[in-house]
């Protein structure tokens, strides 16, 4: 008997022009959890595909409990025991919990008649068994993404997984929910149960995972044991270089208010919001999950209406009513979930990032297409977006990738106040590092920028101010030359505002 219960060796696989996976090799443990990490694009998702039976290898060999497997399809992956639990749960939001758990195989009696009570008890012992809180009666859409990860881990169970992989699982997470996860994923390990663990974070495989594999542009760059490999040298085996400094110098100069706003209040949501931003300048919101950030600036462009305060543009009060205005006024949004608010997937790069502005690329009614094509090549240079053509899908980049074409598209508009709202989510550290050098740049051409993040780091190290919320108040500012983790957690837990947070 073998001593891995899953291998790869030599898997190969290439799509029209791109070689996905170039003789990528993976060894998992019984009882194991495993790290696999790299940037966006390195093939962990061709991967996946690979071991779950959506693609077939090119070439090489799979091996489960020491013997070659070859999945044609999921079913066959399904059957021999793996499961794949995504980033974005795909689920039926418009079911109950049982029906999603069940759903493919489902229990059935006489005459095709399903055992409801039969499949409800079984779901609520497998929600147990997770210490869930919530019941198998209840509709998918409405638990929390924590909660419906829960759900297909028991779906996983339902189906007796001996595999399961877990792609990036903690990326829209909050801590406690991620402690919640990392319980879970520990009881299942203790079970037996062997996991592939896919993050771009470094606690969760400091956390978690025994050993580290590592892809590089679609190969296997060697794996590790956890505790043999220093942070540096995991960045290096992912990135293939050393980047020495995450964050850029600080080269912008801060100029003139260009942006205000005063006493911004929506009931439920947040209350007296205000500040200024100035030109060159980089604006970090922070605040703990639920603070009421993003709404803050989903107001102020226009998604949901706001019911008191003003908006002063270059000194001028505007009145925004929908993202429109919003844009015609110089304030563009880069919003936190790109994939349903930033992109048309199913659209070429190159249309999307034209999509905000096709008025510009457009006579009496016609869209000019060279003009439009010209304009996206620009923009996806500018941004280093990595792609063979601008024709390509959006759903055919990287996570990193897609954001930058997300950021194109704001450039498009030609505003110069953006609002990102967790621009690094869910991306690698080189991806990052890339998006830091944008940002950084835009601020030193003169655009204001507020950005909204929960990671600390991240807020130190690009702002000039930050302004911290909590409850949907504002309850902290500090300066750039001032600001440290413990002060701005602090304002971040605090009961009541600070009153230097009102001022610009």
């Amino acid at each position: 008997m073998s001593d891995y219960i899953l291998e790869l060796d030599n898997i190969t696989k290439t799509f029209p022009g791109v070689k996905a996976l170039d003789n990528v090799q993976f060894r998992l443990k019984k009882g194991e959890i495993h790290a696999l990490m790299g940037e966006n694009g390195a093939g962990k998702s061709t991967f996946i595909k690979v071991i779950t039976g959506v693609h077939e290898p090119d070439s090489g060999v799979m091996r489960l409990d020491g013997k070659p497997v070859r999945f044609t399809d999921p079913n066959m992956a399904q059957a021999a025991g793996i499961a794949a639990i995504y980033q974005h749960v795909t689920c039926y939001p418009d079911l109950s919990v049982t029906e999603n758990i069940f759903i493919g195989h489902e229990k059935v009696g006489a005459f095709g008649r399903l055992r409801w009570n039969e499949m409800h008890d079984e779901a609520g012992k497998l929600l147990s068994r997770l210490n869930a809180n919530f019941s198998p009666r209840d509709q998918m859409g409405a638990l929390s993404v924590a909660q419906q990860q829960m759900v297909e881990i028991a779906k996983a169970f339902s189906q007796n997984a001996r595999i399961i992989i877990m792609d990036e699982p903690t990326a829209a997470l909050t801590k406690s929910e991620s402690e919640d996860l990392y319980r879970i994923t520990e009881q299942l390990r203790d079970e037996g149960v062997s996991i592939i663990f896919i993050s771009h974070r470094f606690e969760d495989m400091y956390r978690l995972a025994s050993r580290v594999t590592v892809f590089r542009d679609s190969s296997y760059i060697g794996t590790w044991n956890v505790d043999e490999i220093s942070n540096h040298e995991l960045i290096v085996a992912m990135v293939g270089r050393e980047i020495t400094q995450l964050f850029p110098e600080k080269k912008n100069v801060v100029g003139k208010e260009i942006f205000r706003v005063d006493g911004l209040s929506k009931a439920g949501y947040f209350q007296d919001i205000s500040f200024s931003l100035r030109e060159g300048e980089i604006l970090g919101f922070t605040g703990l999950v639920g603070a009421g950030r993003s709404e803050v600036f989903q107001s102020i462009f226009g998604i949901m209406p706001h019911d008191a305060g003003e908006i002063f543009v270059e000194g001028k009060k505007v009145a925004i009513r929908n993202p429109g205005d919003s844009m015609r006024t110089g304030v563009a949004y880069l919003p936190e979930d790109r994939q349903k608010q930033g992109l048309v997937l199913t659209w070429s790069i190159g249309r999307n990032i034209s999509l905000p502005a096709l008025k510009n690329h457009s006579r009496r009614g016609w869209i000019r297409e060279k003009d439009e094509l010209t304009a996206s090549h620009r923009l996806s240079e500018r941004l280093t977006v990595k792609a063979r053509s601008v024709h390509d899908p959006a759903s055919s980049l990287s996570g990193g990738n897609q954001q930058k074409v997300v950021m194109a598209k704001l450039l498009n508009t030609n505003a110069k106040i953006l609002i990102l709202d967790e621009p690094t989510k869910g991306v690698d550290i080189g991806a990052k590092s890339a998006m830091y050098e944008i940002v950084a740049d835009l601020a030193a051409n003169g655009y204001g920028i507020v950005l909204i993040s929960s990671e600390m780091p991240e807020v130190l190290g690009l702002c000039d101010r930050i302004l911290v919320m909590r409850g949907g108040r504002l309850t902290g500012e500090f300066d750039r030359a001032d600001a440290t983790q413990e002060k701005i957690l602090e304002a971040a837990m605090a009961a009541k505002p600070v009153a230097a947070a009102a001022t610009a």
